[in-house]
């Protein structure tokens, strides 16, 4: 079966795409994108595959759901379209960068200049249906986007895995500690960074230190 994902994710995850379980999702998903309104945009869905590359990879940062709102999913966790307003959680991520890294707050909430850089903006479900959230889960992404984890915990070394939140933490469990940077934190959802677990924990800062610490180059954020 052909799925529209970057060359260099399709040699190391080529087998998956020919399981029982994929060939369903798949199903699942074009029966839901024509019979329903679903986010992202269908040309979107492995964006943060395409425009970070697995050669090029460096950071991992982990979400759950796309949004579900007109106009925000572009295919990156916590990021938005050009143009679209600012959801609570990427307020909170854009604050912690403005303190951390003194850096002004971003106009876009469009994430693609980070993926670009090597940092894979990677949801466990890659699907959502309008105004639905989690209506997709448990279809099978999240198998595919756990065996994605597997596969770069195995085959790259000194990467920078950020999990937010106890969803994100649970994954912890599929990367190898010794070969890779595991940061974690509450999520920066407004309910988890009101009670004092988001803010402060200066990831931005302390994955480039991560990097460079390994002759790798930082992020600009």
């Amino acid at each position: 079966m052909s799925v529209n994902i970057h060359q260099s994710w399709k040699e190391k995850l080529g087998d998956e795409f020919e399981q029982p379980y994929f060939k369903s999702l798949i199903d699942f998903v074009k029966k839901e994108y024509t019979t329903t309104k679903c986010y992202p945009p269908g040309a979107q869905i492995f964006s943060a595959f395409d425009l970070c590359h697995f050669d090029d990879l460096k950071v991992v940062i982990l979400g759950q759901d796309p949004y579900h709102g007109a106009g925000q999913a572009n295919g990156l966790c916590f990021s938005v379209a050009e143009g679209t307003a600012h959801p609570p959680s990427l307020i909170n991520i854009f604050k912690e960068l403005m303190s951390d890294l003194e850096v002004p707050y971003p106009n876009s909430g469009n994430l693609e200049s980070w993926a670009k850089q090597g940092v894979l903006l990677l949801n466990a479900t890659l699907t959502v249906r309008a105004h639905e959230a989690g209506s997709h889960q448990n279809q099978g992404w999240e198998h595919f986007t756990d065996q994605v984890i597997k596969t770069i915990s195995n085959e790259k070394e000194n990467v920078v895995f950020l999990l937010w939140g106890g969803f994100a933490k649970k994954k912890i469990k599929l990367i190898d500690p010794t070969k890779h940077t595991v940061l974690t934190s509450g999520h920066p959802s407004p309910l988890s960074a009101n009670r004092g677990y988001w803010f402060g924990n200066r990831h931005f800062s302390q994955t480039n230190m991560a990097l460079k610490a390994k002759n790798l180059k930082e992020i600009q954020w």
